[in-house]
């Protein structure tokens, strides 16, 4: 191999551990494996920058908006609220809950689906007395599964296929050709965690009780009304670096003041609800001018307007990662003080300024009513919601929505335009006609897959330009003996793999040109090997960290690593199996 190909293959075989098991986030990664590579001369800047340009991406982009405006007019609500309803068995509630998620899922962005999805199936569990556990991981599986219906249906296929068109303009695919694969694959898979989620599933206690009482992690007391503290600030009280406890809200006349700020005045009577070990209670109790609180009822149990009490899910890429709460000043960053935090199902118990936070805690915050809005798309958060999942009103205009993106897929699928006109064409309407915001669309582009997707074509470009996926692809060949099955194979199996550790949009792209150099040498079809890279791409089952609905679910349902691998090893193998017996049938080497 030339220089130029070590060096690409060396940048490679970086960037896959570094996304693995470091906090970087893989854009940043990706994006900086470009930058090494366009400065040592492997890639020029036409092709770093290819991938903005490719139409796969832009695709994306305007998906994004569409689901935007569905998310905006509350178009998901309406079918949780008319089909979820009340089921006679947990299988029955299996059947209601997944086959409507894996139906969307092939139109529409997952991500978004199972957000939505999560509160109202807290809630769902709560009234039908079954835990939650045994319906979150089915309901993330049941959106992938059903993502690999259309090429709609993920982001990798849109890219996959855009990276199809740029090598081979005579092979472009239609909207609904996967189907052929895609149905018999979601089938199995959805009646495989019908028949067995309930069987391999725990059926811990998880969040639903964790944030229960708040009593258990929160501490009240009043300010004596003939005491010291009497107009003083909660700074000058020596209430606001306490060692165990956070001071979160103020009670006051029947209202509340919540995050409360070092300069507030305290009143005589005012209610004072702190957030922290039980044992902390001594302490508050030896400071002059506070008293125990009289009232029998927990403040968190009232309603206040100015109040919201919510879950929020910590991605991991959030900045807080490893960093103590009280370290990192939360509260100053988010406006939001942290009540309790679940981890493994298990609320974290002891002191909460010193805990660490690591990807998929639940954190339950106290907050003003704009942080829902505000953080709702942040990327330190998988999923902010309110407590007790309460349902946003459903808008006059989710029909509209939904005919949106009917119309969209119907015009990519007769082929009167293609994919990505259709797709610009939907979201410039559902911004036209008010169904999205211009900051609602902005707020819907996940940048982070966006710019992930654009710097891999980069990658990509090194290995083609540089010969490295050439030598590989041989290598490769020499490994299957020239075996076009076992070739195909083998695709599935890495690339399944490496969609476990990393993102499956990286994974699909730097893969590609390596297995198309393969498949020419050995003068067959490159279509299998493409379908086969779209498929096992969207195969991640395994871990929690290896799909970004995993990690959604994780947290809220409590689960443990071991939990994915007893239902997931058993689907991705079924899966796999189906896929690679189907895909030479619908498109021979």
């Amino acid at each position: 191999m030339s220089l130029d190909a070590w060096i690409a293959v060396g940048v490679v075989l970086t960037i896959f551990p570094l996304m693995a098991f470091s906090r970087l986030g893989p854009d940043i990664i990706l994006l900086g494996a470009v930058i090494v590579l366009m400065t040592l001369g492997v890639i020029d800047p036409q092709q770093a920058l290819g991938g903005f340009s490719n139409s796969g991406l832009f695709t994306v982009a305007f998906m994004y908006v569409l689901v935007a405006s569905i998310r905006e007019t509350g178009g998901i609500d309406l079918i949780i609220r008319y089909v979820l309803k009340r089921p006679k068995s947990e299988r029955g509630a299996l059947v209601r809950l997944l086959l409507p998620v894996a139906s969307l899922s092939g139109f529409v962005n997952n991500t978004p689906v199972v957000a939505t999805y999560i509160p109202a199936v807290m809630s769902w569990s709560r009234r039908l007395r079954l835990s939650p556990q045994r319906l979150l991981m089915p309901l993330s599986f049941a959106s992938i599964l059903g993502g690999t219906i259309t090429l709609f249906g993920t982001s990798t296929n849109l890219v996959v296929h855009g990276l199809l068109l740029e090598r081979y303009p005579e092979l472009g695919m239609g909207l609904l050709d996967l189907a052929w694969v895609g149905v018999p694959v979601a089938v199995v898979g959805l009646s495989y965690l019908i028949l067995f989620g309930p069987r391999l599933l725990p059926a811990r206690e998880g969040l639903a009780n964790a944030f229960a009482n708040p009593r258990e992690f929160t501490i009240e007391m009043e300010v004596d009304p003939a005491g010291v503290l009497v107009d003083r600030t909660v700074e000058e009280a020596g209430l606001r670096h306490l060692q165990e406890l956070f001071l979160v809200e103020i009670e006051r006349a029947g209202n509340v003041v919540s995050v409360v700020g070092p300069g507030e005045q305290l009143k005589g009577g005012d209610r004072l609800v702190f957030a922290g070990t039980s044992d902390a209670a001594v302490e508050l109790q030896q400071i002059r001018g506070l008293i125990p609180s009289r009232d029998g009822t927990s403040s968190l149990e009232k309603e206040f307007k100015e109040r919201r009490l919510v879950e929020a899910v910590v991605s991991n890429q959030c900045q807080f990662i490893g960093q103590r709460i009280r370290d990192g000043h939360f509260r100053t960053l988010y406006g939001a003080a942290v009540l309790a935090i679940c981890r493994g199902g298990e609320r974290v118990k002891g002191n909460l300024g010193q805990v660490r936070l690591q990807p998929a805690d639940v954190l339950l915050l106290e907050a003003r009513p704009p942080f829902i809005e505000r953080h709702r798309q942040s990327r330190d958060f998988l999923l902010i919601s309110e407590l007790n999942g309460a349902a946003r009103p459903i808008h006059e205009k989710a029909p509209l929505a939904w005919g949106l993106l009917l119309g969209a897929v119907l015009l990519a699928a007769f082929g009167v335009l293609s994919m990505l006109n259709a797709a610009m064409l939907g979201a410039a309407l559902a911004l036209l006609t008010g169904c999205c915001s211009v900051g609602a669309a902005k707020r819907g582009l996940d940048t982070q897959v966006l710019l992930t997707i654009a710097a891999s074509f980069g990658v990509g470009a090194a290995l083609q330009s540089s010969g490295a996926a050439g030598v590989i692809g041989g290598g490769v060949l020499t490994l299957v003996a020239g075996n076009p099955l076992l070739l195909l194979i083998g695709t599935y199996c890495v690339v399944a793999l490496l969609t476990e550790l990393v993102t499956n949009n990286a994974a699909a792209v730097i893969i590609f040109p390596v297995v198309m150099s393969a498949a020419e040498s050995l003068g067959v079809s490159p279509m299998p090997y493409v379908v086969a890279v779209m498929f096992a791409a969207s195969a991640s089952f395994l871990t929690p960290i290896g799909y970004q609905t995993n990690l959604m679910v994780y947290g809220p349902g409590g689960y443990r690593v071991s939990d994915f691998l007893r239902l997931g090893s058993g689907l991705n193998i079924l899966t796999g199996a189906i896929a690679l017996v189907l895909i030479p049938l619908v498109w021979p080497f």
